[in-house]
């Protein structure tokens, strides 16, 4: 699988990155692309502004979603059209976009194969491994790990270089059997990564799953 790394990757990296995929948008006059990661056989995780229009609060259009595990050009580890999605209900107030609540979750329409990533909490400052798909880079998979970061009210913000595409990407926290996704991916400022920590709303409805 080809990737674009930072740095030496830490262990378990290659059994997370299975998780992890496109979540590809296409419509009539439109292409866009997201990331997304397992955390249920038949469930994703991703940002809300990805599947929404930030401007009003809309939800794409559905059936020009699919969601494609592990692609890494050539091959891929699992593909599905997405059935459902929820959004965070916080993720709009009033039609105003709140980024501090930028989580969604994406049902399949088939279960995949590759092992879900676990999801709990966590805090900076780290270390942090985050991943996603590149505007520069889409065919492949970029895996920074070693951030670093700090909560910056109900967000945090990560002192590692993110790009458009990588939206919905996970943050991680840990290694080998306690590595855990924390946070999802949702902006960039400055260099720095903005993203939104997993809160008891997203615990809630996987516990439900």
């Amino acid at each position: 699988m080809l990737l674009t790394v930072a740095a030496a990757l830490p262990p378990a990296t290659a059994l997370a990155e299975n998780a992890v995929g496109r979540l590809n948008l296409a419509g009539y006059r439109h292409r866009e692309m997201c990331t997304a990661t397992l955390v249920a056989p038949d469930v994703a995780l991703t940002a809300a502004h990805c599947v929404t229009t930030p401007t009003d609060g809309y939800l794409k259009r559905v059936g020009d979603m699919t969601f494609v595990a592990g692609w890494d050009g050539k091959h891929h580890t699992g593909a599905a059209r997405i059935k459902a999605v929820t959004v965070h209900p916080k993720a709009y107030s009033e039609g105003r976009f709140d980024i501090a609540h930028d989580i969604a979750l994406v049902t399949l329409d088939l279960a995949l194969d590759p092992s879900p990533l676990p999801v709990g909490l966590g805090v900076p400052p780290g270390p942090l491994t985050l991943m996603g798909y590149r505007r520069s880079a889409p065919h492949q998979l970029t895996i920074t790990p070693l951030c670093y970061g700090e909560e910056k009210g109900p967000l945090w913000r990560i002192r590692c270089r993110v790009e458009p595409g990588q939206s919905g990407g996970p943050v991680l926290l840990g290694e080998g059997r306690s590595r855990r996704l924390v946070a999802v991916i949702a902006a960039v400022v400055e260099e720095e990564a903005i993203v939104v920590p997993v809160d008891a709303w997203l615990l809630g409805q996987l516990a439900r799953r």
